[in-house]
């Protein structure tokens, strides 16, 4: 079974811009490709978990964010990280769109997008780690079965803990939080 480092996209892998689809908006943390380059070296695939309730909430269309994800896809592969997949949830209980206003199981904190990237990528949550800005995050993570890091940026506001809400590791930023990861699997030697 493979190993993965489920990132967060807004406010982890890349700046946060509420509901942006504008590419050309788009600012990567250029920053974190030395630890995730050192990651895919390890054996790591590199997939990205997203809400996108922007969608459902009629801010943008799906076209438009299936398109921000083919744009992070070409991005990093210019920097020799291969980004294995991309999953997002259009869904958003409060949609006035009937097909997306639903309680599903793939919108964050619920580990539905997780599970079923390990499905589609034969991925062991359990050597695997989730990496986000937000609590939510956080308990999709430990639901699936993932370590978890908080990247502590601000963006967590409400700091509602419980049982799945505690973070394994908690950095300033993905640099810092890949760092750790790449440093731990080396001193256990995975």
């Amino acid at each position: 079974m493979e190993r993965a480092i489920f990132l967060d996209k807004d406010g982890t892998l890349i700046k946060d811009i509420p509901y942006n689809v504008d590419v050309k908006k788009i600012v990567v943390f250029e920053n974190a490709f030395k630890g995730l380059k050192e990651l895919q070296d390890m054996g790591f695939k590199v997939i990205v978990v997203t809400n996108q309730s922007g969608v459902g909430l009629g801010y943008c269309k799906e076209e438009e964010v299936k398109n921000v994800g083919d744009y992070l896809f070409t991005y990093l592969n210019r920097f020799s990280i291969r980004l294995d997949g991309y999953y997002y949830c259009p869904h958003h209980p409060g949609s006035a769109y009937p097909e997306y206003r639903r309680d599903c199981s793939c919108r964050k904190p619920k580990e539905g997008m997780i599970l079923t990237a390990a499905a589609d990528h034969n991925i062991n949550l359990s050597h695997s780690w989730m990496v986000g800005d937000i609590l939510n995050d956080v308990e999709a993570g430990s639901r699936a079965g993932c370590k978890t890091v908080l990247i502590n940026n601000g963006n967590e506001t409400e700091w509602l803990l419980g049982p799945y809400r505690r973070p394994d590791f908690v950095a300033d930023n993905l640099k810092d939080a890949l760092e750790s990861i790449v440093d731990l699997n080396r001193k256990l030697k995975l």
